[in-house]
């Protein structure tokens, strides 16, 4: 199979656009809060519902990917996510609550069906690459959001910068038509049924090899988002750091995460086994993790910047390898369905993460317990990856 750029330049810009959409309000809640009457820190209810939204779209993904195409289903998507982000600028309780639903519903759908165009494009020595570039356009979306949508608030307002990405969110979406012929080469015509939608769930829990891989990808969404979250506000009251010096090593965590997914996706490839690395990556994040709650006052800052960096670079970089081996273990034209069902359990861990994080550390009055738990709980998930059980994995087709 000859490897093509469209299917990767289209599906990455994609991704990156749905990204921005998810944390443009995130990013414009200072400035919406006061608008809206709320608090900016209750912009957590309202990533916990994006997620949500991603979470139940995501499993009935699949069945929309075969029925109506790749492209078109992630159109949709887009148009989704456009909706949500105009939601977000009426007023009251009702139009929050229907543009986080909005845009989750729009941001769930997308990985499925990218994974559905990359599984039918890219030879199967690239997947692990491949796969790992496409989703670097979660954290080049996250880096557009933050540079781009206060720029456009403070020349104009925040409205207006939603409104802007959601623009942008429609433009990609007529683009994309201009391909569509060329990329959906597989669709049915069968109508779906309700009982179709356990069917993700069947196809993975039949599958030890699959099974595994979701169950793991919970944690792994989990300290994902819980290091995106509580890691600046950790280093300013645990370590005494400046919000500047902690919104920097933020920034390097993240910056290692893109490299982390284009790395680990070569070394997939060449030279260890996707389930391998996976538990070496998780393995990784327990170090880093156990070795963040121990921080003290008294360590360098070029210490704990390494650490958060080879923790960005591990918590942040495991997706393309994961998604990129749930696509091949997939039965044929199953990729999407396969990538839908493993994501729930993926978004069903960011949703759990963070208030859970949240609760342990309120109980105990730190935030490094939080840290502390997860690092077991990754000391083990890593183990259960890295010793076989079982059947070795296989990757027939």
């Amino acid at each position: 199979m000859k490897f093509a750029v469209a299917p990767l330049a289209i599906t990455l810009s994609i991704q990156a656009l749905v990204s921005m959409a998810s944390l443009t309000a995130p990013v414009l809640a200072p400035l919406a809060a006061e608008d809206i009457g709320g608090s900016a820190a209750h912009i957590g209810y309202f990533v916990a519902l994006i997620y949500l939204g991603a979470m139940l779209s995501s499993v009935v993904s699949g069945g929309l990917v075969s029925r109506f195409g790749a492209i078109r289903v992630s159109q949709v998507a887009l148009l989704l996510c456009a909706a949500g982000l105009a939601s977000c600028t009426l007023a009251g309780l009702a139009g929050l609550l229907c543009s986080a639903l909005l845009i989750g519903f729009g941001y769930g759908p997308v990985t499925p069906a990218s994974s559905h165009i990359l599984a039918s494009s890219t030879p199967s020595h690239l997947m692990g690459l491949m796969f790992s570039i496409k989703q670097t356009g979660v954290p080049v979306g996250g880096a557009l959001a933050g540079a781009v949508v206060p720029i456009i608030a403070t020349g104009y307002d925040w409205q207006a910068a939603a409104l802007a990405v959601a623009v942008a969110c429609v433009v990609m979406a007529l683009i994309t038509q201009l391909k569509r012929d060329e990329l959906e080469t597989e669709r049915v015509t069968s109508t779906a049924s309700p009982a179709g939608l356990l069917d993700p769930f069947r196809l993975i829990f039949a599958h030890k090899a699959l099974r595994d891989l979701a169950l793991c990808s919970f944690f792994f969404g989990a300290i994902q988002l819980c290091l995106t979250t509580y890691l600046v506000t950790y280093l300013t009251d645990g370590y005494g750091a400046t919000l500047v010096l902690a919104g920097m090593i933020l920034a390097a965590s993240q910056a290692a995460g893109i490299i982390g997914r284009i790395l680990w996706g070569y070394m997939a490839d060449r030279w260890i086994s996707p389930r391998a690395l996976l538990g070496i990556l998780a393995l990784s994040m327990a170090a880093c993790s156990l070795l963040v709650a121990s921080l003290s006052e008294h360590w360098p800052v070029f210490v704990i910047t390494l650490i958060c960096i080879a923790f960005g670079a591990t918590a942040i970089g495991w997706n393309g390898v994961y998604l990129a081996e749930v696509a091949r273990l997939a039965p044929p034209g199953k990729a999407g369905t396969i990538t839908g069902g493993t994501l729930f359990f993926t978004y069903f861990g960011v949703v759990i993460g963070p208030p859970t994080f949240a609760v342990v550390s309120h109980a105990t009055d730190s935030l490094a317990t939080g840290f502390m738990l997860f690092g077991v709980v990754l000391l083990l998930t890593g183990i259960s990856l890295v010793i076989p059980r079982g059947k070795p994995l296989t990757r027939e087709r």
